[in-house]
C-alpha cells in the first residue's frame, strides 16, 4: 500500500475528541504539517487546552486507527500541539508572480512533464512572462526536455541577497533540482531535505516579474505537495492523465488532493495526454491506444473543465529527446495541440481569479436585460 495525505486523513475520521464528540479531522486539529517518508507518517494534533486531558488517549487513538486502516507496518510518529505552539502563517513566496499553475498527475508515466514544458512554450509564445519550476525532486525531466543537461547555475547580487538566475530558453525562466546533480546519480533524500532544496529553488532564485509560473509536481501525493501548498499561492491545477482507467483512477486522487477542504486550490482543469494515435504517414487517422475520450468523461462526472486531448505523434518523443519542445515547432500536430490548451488554462485562470467580476456581470445581466426588453416593448408600441 502506498500512503499518502488523504489516506491517512479518512484513518483519522473514525477518531473522535471526546470534548466536542467530534472527529478530529472534523474539528480541525489535524495540522498541516503531514510529512510521508515510505511506509512512516509524521504529523501534529492541535488541541485546544494545554494540558488537555485527553491528549494521551486520542494520540493513542489516532496511532491504533492509522495501523487499523493503513496497515500494521504502518509508522505513526504523531506530536501534541497546543493552541498557543501553532506555526504562525508565514507570508506567500513569489509576491511578483501573477498566477502560479501546479501541473500535476496521480501517476507517473503520463506525460505531465511533456505537458508541463510545453504549455510554457505555448504561454511564452503568446507573450506572457512564464517561469517553469521542476519540482520532480526525484525524477527531474525539464532539463532533458528542453535540453539543458550541462546547464550550470550561478550566482548574482540582488539587493543584499546571493540568488540563483534561473536558465532561459524560448524567453522560460527555468530551475531543477537536475541542474545540481548529476545526470547519473540518484537523489536518495529524506522528505524534510527534499523540500527544504526545493524552497531554496523557489525564494532563492531571481525569477523577477512573471505572469505566470508553472510548477512541474512530482507524480502521486507526496509531501512535496504539502511544501508547495504551504510556501505558495497556488492559483489553481492542471491534472494530466492518460484515457487509460488505471491513470483516471489516480487522476481522481490528485483532484481530491488539491479540492481537500484544509487545501482547497480550484483544479483548472484535465489534460488528456495520449488521447490517439496518429501516424506520421496517416495524419488524418486516429488509433485509441489506451481508451477513447476516458479523461473527457472524468472532467464531465467531477464537474471540470477539459482544457484539451494531446495526440501520441512520434515528433513528441523525438522532439523530447533532442531537447526541443514540440510546441515551439510550427505547423505540427502537437504543437497545434498545446496553442488552445495555452488559452484554455488563461481562460480558466481569469474566471477563477474574478469570481467578484463574474458575479457582478451575472446580476448585471439578471437586472439589466429585463429593463432593456421593457425599453424595446415600449418603443415598439410607440411606433418608434
Amino acid at each position: 500500500m502506498t500512503l499518502y495525505p488523504q489516506l491517512i486523513r479518512e484513518a483519522l475520521q473514525g477518531v473522535r475528541y471526546p470534548g466536542t464528540g467530534k472527529n478530529i479531522v472534523e474539528a480541525g486539529m489535524i495540522d498541516d504539517d503531514m510529512r510521508i517518508d515510505g511506509m512512516r507518517v509524521s504529523f501534529s494534533i492541535i488541541f485546544p487546552k494545554n494540558p488537555d486531558p485527553f491528549m494521551k488517549s486520542v494520540l493513542k487513538a489516532a496511532e491504533a486507527a492509522i495501523k487499523a486502516h493503513c496497515g500494521q507496518e504502518v509508522e505513526a510518529e504523531i506530536t501534541a500541539l497546543a493552541p498557543e505552539h501553532q506555526p504562525k502563517a508565514t507570508e506567500k513566496l513569489l509576491p511578483q508572480v501573477k498566477h502560479i499553475i501546479a501541473v500535476s498527475s496521480g501517476k507517473g508515466g503520463v506525460g505531465k512533464s511533456t505537458v508541463a514544458a510545453n504549455l510554457a512554450v505555448s504561454l511564452a509564445r503568446a507573450g506572457y512572462r512564464v517561469g517553469l519550476l521542476d519540482a520532480d525532486i526525484f525524477g527531474p525531466s525539464i532539463p532533458t526536455l528542453f535540453g539543458l543537461e550541462d546547464f550550470q547555475p550561478y550566482g548574482e547580487t540582488v539587493g543584499d541577497k546571493q540568488m540563483i538566475v534561473p536558465a532561459e530558453i524560448y524567453g522560460i525562466k527555468i530551475l531543477s533540482i537536475g541542474f545540481f546533480v548529476r545526470p547519473e546519480q540518484a537523489t536518495v533524500w529524506r522528505g524534510p531535505m527534499a523540500s527544504n532544496a526545493l524552497k531554496q529553488l523557489i525564494s532563492e532564485a531571481n525569477w523577477g516579474e512573471l505572469d505566470y509560473f508553472i510548477i512541474d509536481t512530482p507524480p502521486g501525493t507526496s509531501d512535496i505537495h504539502l511544501t508547495l501548498l504551504q510556501e505558495l499561492d497556488i492559483t489553481g491545477a492542471v491534472i494530466v492523465s492518460t484515457p487509460q482507467k488505471v491513470a483516471l483512477a489516480d487522476a481522481r486522487k490528485g483532484i481530491d488532493m488539491y479540492q481537500n477542504e484544509k487545501i482547497n486550490v480550484p483544479i483548472l482543469g484535465l489534460v488528456e495526454n495520449m488521447a490517439w494515435f496518429t501516424p506520421a504517414e496517416l495524419p488524418g487517422n486516429k488509433y485509441y491506444l489506451f481508451g477513447k475520450e476516458g479523461v473527457k468523461h472524468l472532467a464531465e462526472s467531477m464537474g471540470v473543465p477539459l482544457l484539451g486531448q494531446i495526440p501520441l505523434v512520434q515528433s513528441i518523443c523525438e522532439n523530447s529527446d533532442a531537447g526541443e519542445p514540440v510546441a515551439a515547432v510550427e505547423g505540427t500536430a502537437t504543437a497545434l495541440a498545446f496553442s488552445p490548451l495555452a488559452d484554455a488554462v488563461v481562460n480558466e485562470v481569469e474566471r477563477v481569479s474574478h469570481p467578484i467580476r463574474r458575479c457582478r456581470d451575472t446580476l448585471w445581466l439578471r437586472f439589466s436585460l429585463p429593463c432593456l426588453l421593457v425599453a424595446a416593448m415600449r418603443e415598439k408600441r410607440c411606433g418608434t
